[in-house]
């Protein structure tokens, strides 16, 4: 593969090296592989099923079925507890990790022994010995080279648990390619991290790679990158926690400060990521200091106990005698993945951005009197607090499943409609296992109870939904489950989501641009022969979509405008997001929704501008109200600039 510079970086079998001007740079670890006699057993068996001369494609077909075979065998012999002694050593894992941890990971990096995993170890020992692989099989990089180590014991639990393990980008362009790194991820339990209409980014072991390749066809063999070329994955997850100096700040200050004329940039709330225990009391105060128009509310109780914490915002009328219609809500999401910590970060910005200009800026005070806006920093605050904790990459929630040592449903796959379970309810170590039924996931589940309680008991109706994820840079719109269903309100779906890029792409003069289209086809590999874009062939699915919080409320509970965001970036940290981008990533969002408010109050909008052009006849004026309150934003510059807020007009 060519990168930037002129240097060349292939995969030879055993590594990606570099290669510039005929200088070879070669890192690599040996793995160490064992395996018992009775594998050659299973291996003598499956040998005489070999035909004489079969072809490569029989050969990669057996090849996937023996080692599908194998490992099917292993997740039993794992099932049995007392016959197992791998399985006492799986959960011997780390207990807790720092919340702010040491500024560097390199100390004693090198006297680590890296040994696999236990799983990971009779996986290897079972692959080899069915394909004839070497047990002393290459792998990829090295050893870390970085500034004198001052790390202490937690930066060398994250060594241990990440130090061997790369992110790859695949190119899939063909059927065959997408059907092969499906079967391969399901096969190797790999971590599927993102997956669009041109690449897939899976994390693996550096000492697995050979077995993946062994499993997909020859034109992926060289169709893949390494994601973080600069940066190793450990100290990427070392990175996005809090640093040292801002933990000391916070403790010397001891206090949040709710100076509106404060500048943000001096605000230390958002210049790092918070755990939930700094991020529950932050709530608390937005509601008592601004209880005009705030109040903290819980829509659920999570697995283990904890509450699922919301920021109600809005004024409602105080004229009692006057009936009311039920309040338009709109609700701002986050964290229904535990690892994506910049969508639990973009609600809170989004939320004291809202909060901190009422009453100060116009088209927020309209937004806010008109209606009521619930942000939920985090859906799943049980896999938040232990990807905090124990495991940063941690996606799903925490409720046991049928095998004790794979624990977690992904709650966007655990709604009703549309829930397709059965492809994951065999393999409850997936990233996005289902669960064993619609709504297994509790978070999901109670959740979903919540807001149908609001429309049917508390005259509320939910109009809108913005569900933020990470990563990708997209709006998507329903469905996700199928490609080849259109939602009834298509046309309205796809105005309001080209607004919203539009209004992002402004905010950031193009710099950060956000795609749009339906949730299947964002998360699906399509053909690249059409060269207008149409009749783009859909290929198969690296994973199921089918569950999703998008779908169940745009259908079941009838939100007209439900949306998906897939937040930054586009795969260069992925979401190990550096903390810098926090902010900014907040002023896309805050931008996002005002022009939503804007759409829903009927003041941008395909119709406005037909009725605003010269051939309708008919040129909207500024309501009087607005003419009246021109400097409404404008009475004290300070207070502008101190506010989160950007409105552009």
């Amino acid at each position: 593969m060519r990168a930037a510079g002129g240097t060349v970086r292939n995969w030879d079998g055993g590594g990606y090296h570099r290669e510039r001007d005929g200088q070879v740079d070669r890192q690599r670890t040996a793995v160490r592989v064992g395996a018992g006699a009775h594998w050659n057993r299973v291996c003598a068996l499956y040998v005489s099923w070999l035909q004489p001369t079969p072809t490569p494609t029989q050969r990669r077909a057996r090849r996937v079925a023996r080692a599908a075979w194998a490992v099917r065998a292993v997740r039993a012999v794992l099932a049995v507890q007392s016959a197992c002694a791998v399985l006492g050593l799986l959960l011997l894992s780390p207990s807790l990790i720092a919340a702010a941890p040491p500024a560097s990971i390199h100390q004693h990096a090198r006297d680590i022994n890296h040994t696999p995993r236990p799983w990971r170890r009779l996986s290897d020992a079972i692959i080899r010995r069915i394909w004839g692989l070497p047990e002393q099989q290459k792998g990829i990089g090295g050893c870390y080279s970085g500034p004198p180590a001052t790390a202490d014991v937690p930066a060398s639990k994250l060594l241990a648990r990440y130090g061997e393990d790369i992110v790859m980008r695949f190119n899939i362009s063909t059927v065959e390619e997408a059907s092969a790194l499906a079967e391969a991820a399901d096969i190797l339990f790999l971590d599927v991290w993102e997956f669009n209409q041109d690449w897939v980014d899976v994390r693996i072991a550096k000492d697995v790679v050979p077995s993946l390749l062994g499993l997909l066809p020859a034109s992926l063999q060289n169709s893949h990158v390494p994601l973080m070329r600069d940066l190793d994955l450990a100290q990427a997850i070392l990175d996005s926690y809090p640093s040292l100096s801002a933990t000391k700040l916070q403790d010397d200050d001891r206090i949040f400060s709710l100076d509106l004329k404060t500048s943000e940039h001096r605000d230390p709330f958002f210049q790092d990521y918070q755990p939930l225990s700094v991020i529950m009391p932050w709530m608390n105060l937005m509601s008592s200091m601004f209880n005009t128009h705030v109040r903290r509310i819980n829509v659920g109780v999570s697995y283990e106990g904890r509450d699922i914490p919301a920021l109600r915002i809005g004024v409602h009328p105080t004229n009692n005698d006057q009936p009311t219609s039920p309040r338009k809500t709109v609700l701002v999401t986050g964290g229904s993945h535990a690892r994506e910590w910049i969508s639990t970060s973009t609600v809170n910005y989004v939320a004291w951005s809202l909060i901190s200009s009422y009453g100060k800026n116009y088209m927020v005070t309209k937004m806010l009197e008109q209606f009521d806006f619930v942000f939920i920093p985090t859906l799943n605050p049980d896999g938040y607090v232990f990807s905090w904790e124990t495991d940063r990459l941690w996606r799903k929630n925490r409720q046991p499943t049928s095998l004790r040592f794979c624990r977690g449903v992904d709650l966007d796959r655990s709604y009703s409609y549309q829930w397709d379970g059965d492809k994951t309810r065999s393999n409850p170590c997936s990233e996005s296992f289902a669960g064993e039924s619609p709504f297994d996931g509790v978070e999901a589940h109670r959740f979903a109870e919540w807001a149908r309680n609001e429309t049917e008991n508390n005259n509320v109706d939910i109009v809108g939904l913005l569900d933020l994820h990470s990563y990708s840079q997209q709006i998507l719109y329903p469905y996700s489950y199928s490609c080849s269903e259109a939602p009834p309100t298509l046309e309205d779906l796809m105005e309001l989501a080209l607004g919203l890029a539009k209004a992002i792409r402004i905010s950031q003069k193009g710099y950060h641009p956000y795609g749009v289209t339906s949730a299947c086809e964002g998360n699906v590999a399509m053909t690249k022969s059409s060269k207008d874009g149409k009749n783009r062939r859909i290929l198969p699915r690296i994973e199921s979509n089918g569950g999703s919080a998008l779908d169940w409320f745009y259908h079941e509970l009838k939100v007209k405008y439900a949306f998906q965001i897939k937040l930054r970036d586009t795969g260069s940290y992925g979401f190990l997001l550096p903390k810098e981008n926090i902010i900014p990533t907040g002023k896309e969002l805050v931008d996002a929704v005002l022009y939503f408010g804007r759409f829903m109050l009927g003041e941008v909008g395909f119709d406005v501008e037909e009725l605003s052009s010269p051939e309708a006849g008919v040129v909207l004026k500024k309501p009087q109200e607005l003419d009246q309150n021109e400097d409404y934003n404008q009475n004290s510059e300070d207070d502008v600039e101190s506010s989160p807020l950007e409105l552009r007009r």
